[in-house]
């Protein structure tokens, strides 16, 4: 599975916790996007947990983008940047 996840986060110690996970399951494509590939189930519910236990539900937001094979080989972008990476992570 390849999820992409976006976030928005008021708190800048909570952020830069969820961001020190998520560089753990993949890459930093934007300040609050990141690309994550090769996700087994197992580690995008233990990601999700661990990131779910650092939030604040009344003032946080993060969502999480499955996206098919099919559907990563169709990604454009203007700008710079690159196409997604689809290599694993390895969970830090």
């Amino acid at each position: 599975m390849f999820f992409l996840v976006c976030f928005d986060i008021v708190d800048n110690r909570t952020r830069y916790r969820v961001v020190k996970i998520l560089k753990g399951y993949g890459v930093r494509v934007q300040k609050s996007v990141f690309e994550c590939a090769n996700m087994t189930e197992h580690k995008f519910l233990k990601m999700k947990s661990d990131i779910d236990n650092e939030l604040d539900y009344g003032e946080d937001t993060i969502r999480f983008y499955p996206l098919c094979k099919s559907c990563i080989k169709s990604v454009e972008f203007s700008g710079i940047g690159m196409v997604p990476y689809t290599k694993a992570y390895s969970v830090s």
